[in-house]
């Protein structure tokens, strides 16, 4: 069977990745825009590397009329530890040399002002009962506040009413350099052909019923043929759902939100010294990718600070594409989809426009507010984030990720962003359980899949206890986050 795959960030990385070793006999081939493997939205700097297990952040946990809703977060926090198995799987089979070169153990932590307290003490008694979070530990003391996160909290008046949540065992992920070992794995160990420099224009069905790839590869024109095709191109899944033909295209369209942050440079000292990501509370209207944020990030060794998003209204579908891709990937029946978006969540669009053309003075301002003296005490500096495309399904605005897969089985796409990279293994699992049933009917690839990932039921990890703990410690000491 033919397999094409577009897009060799973390997506099509790990759909490929775990297509051959549950099937080697696929010929699996992926394209790639960029020259170079997990350098769009994956890229260590093109997004936070938040670890997302619902640690920290609130919107995984809405309040509606002062009842809290906890089941995305566990969700999500049984994704992830899906994806560390898989992750773990890398470094046992040597895909992955040094786990520190992409996962670091890194403090979780969320702070908020008086005005959110009686949230965040309804979050901590709701999610450390399970025992997913049962080392979550909760205080309003300032002085042990600060013992978890001293940045935030070194020249804050000592009288002002903060409460504040710490779990120890969060990570920081470099998802660039994830992609890229796991690229280069793919290819010299599992027979993946990776060909770079080619930009897929256009998806359609031959007249054999196979699916046709045209693209540009350098500057001139070339096509596949593919029985299976998995589109995993970020925002660059929109329009090429769109010159699919397929029955569903019309349902949704693509809203695109950019971002920047503050990023400075630190020592392995300071690093040591703050060694957290705290979440904040997003502003109102403001979107759930703009929830504020002082990360500690590693990249190829090196030591920094990340605080933001600061989100924009950028018609773009990925980094580096122009507005004229985005328009054109736009249909007619798209625009009631985006006038209603446009009328429904006004205050979003309002914010959206507004953070576009914040300067740096606003965003050392805001860096102030969250983090009292930091903005003075490090070298800052303002970079531009990748860039998000929300889907607008059926007229209405969502904020997660959506698996489309055709009804032949022969094209899957995902659209969507957070938490998109955290979870790709489980969501790439489920696709392919989708897409090709037939593999995972043979005993072999039953065995294999076994092998790779211990326990893969999000339901067994919720609702059994010992079973998560002995899956999760076994992960985390082969990443060496134990």
């Amino acid at each position: 069977m033919n397999v094409i795959i577009i897009g060799a960030g973390i997506m099509g990385t790990t759909f490929a990745t775990l297509a051959k070793e549950l099937a080697p006999e696929l010929d699996v081939t992926i394209l790639e825009r960029l020259d170079h493997a997990g350098a769009g939205n994956s890229w260590v700097f093109n997004n936070a590397g938040t670890g997302h297990e619902a640690n920290c952040e609130l919107n995984y946990t809405p309040v509606d009329e002062e009842v809290i809703s906890v089941e995305k977060a566990l969700k999500i926090h049984a994704q992830f530890n899906v994806a560390k198995q898989f992750w773990a799987h890398l470094v046992e089979t040597g895909a992955v040399q040094d786990p520190t070169t992409f996962i670091n153990r890194t403090k979780h932590c969320t702070i908020v002002s008086e005005s959110a307290i009686e949230e965040l003490r309804l979050r901590f008694k709701e999610m450390s009962a399970h025992h997913f979070f049962e080392h979550m530990q909760y205080s309003e003391d300032f002085d042990e506040i600060k013992s978890w996160i001293p940045y935030l909290m070194e020249e804050r008046p000592r009288d002002q009413k903060m409460a504040a949540t710490v779990i120890e065992t969060g990570t920081d992920v470099n998802f660039g350099a994830l992609t890229e070992q796991m690229a280069k794995h793919a290819v010299e160990k599992l027979g993946v052909k990776i060909e770079y420099g080619t930009h897929v224009k256009r998806v359609h069905r031959s007249p054999t019923g196979r699916w046709l790839i045209e693209a540009q590869q350098h500057g001139r024109a070339i096509q596949h043929k593919a029985d299976v095709l998995f589109v995993g191109a970020g925002g660059g899944a929109f329009p090429l759902l769109k010159k699919s033909h397929l029955p569903f295209r019309s349902r949704f369209s693509g809203f695109p939100v950019g971002g920047r942050f503050l990023q400075a440079p630190i020592s392995a000292e300071q690093a040591e010294y703050y060694r957290a990501k705290t979440y904040g509370k997003a502003a109102v209207g403001a979107p759930p990718m703009s929830v504020p944020h002082l990360d500690l990030r590693v990249a190829d060794g090196q030591h920094y600070l990340l605080f933001g998003p600061f989100a924009s209204f950028k018609p773009v579908l990925e980094k580096g594409r122009g507005f004229l891709d985005y328009l054109r990937s736009m249909r007619l029946h798209d625009i009631p989809g985006l006038l209603n978006v446009a009328l429904e969540h006004f205050p979003l669009v309002k914010y959206l426009v507004s953070e576009t053309f914040k300067g740096e003075k606003s965003m050392f301002e805001e860096l102030e507010n969250f983090a009292p003296g930091m903005s003075k005490k490090f070298n800052w500096r303002a970079v531009e984030a990748g860039q998000r495309v929300q889907i607008i399904k059926d007229g209405d605005l969502q904020m997660g990720t959506e698996i489309l897969v055709s009804s032949d089985k022969t094209y899957g796409t995902l659209l969507g962003a957070s938490p998109g990279a955290s979870v790709s293994p489980e969501v790439m699992l489920r696709c392919l359980e989708q897409m090709m049933p037939s593999i995972f009917a043979k005993e072999e690839a039953q065995q294999r899949k076994k092998e790779i990932f211990p326990e893969d039921n999000l339901e067994t990890l919720s609702q059994d206890a010992e079973r998560y703990r002995a899956i999760r410690d076994a992960a985390n000491k082969t990443l060496g986050i134990a």
